[in-house]
């Protein structure tokens, strides 16, 4: 496996707190931080992938298709858009 270094800029508090648990899991603090990037990277590979599979064939055509068929009623009474959003 090569190996990369990167000059890594973090709040005080936030190294604090990382050098902290990284003690208490027994690892030094660099491995503790690549873990850390390791598990970020596969949670959104892993979000990524499974929302493309989801969306499958989809289009935003198909959804605008979609959107022209619901009704145009009023919301039901605490539905209503925020007047900053209207």
């Amino acid at each position: 496996m090569s190996k990369a270094t990167y000059p890594l800029k973090l709040p005080a508090s936030i190294k604090a707190a990382a050098a902290r648990l990284a003690k208490a899991d027994g690892v030094s603090l660099n491995q503790w931080i690549a873990t850390a990037v390791a598990q970020k990277v596969g949670v959104v590979e892993t979000a990524e992938g499974f929302l493309e599979q989801r969306a499958g064939a989809a289009t935003g055509d198909g959804f605008a298709r979609f959107l022209e068929r619901v009704p145009a009623v009023a919301p039901e009474p605490g539905d209503e858009l925020p007047t900053h959003l209207q």
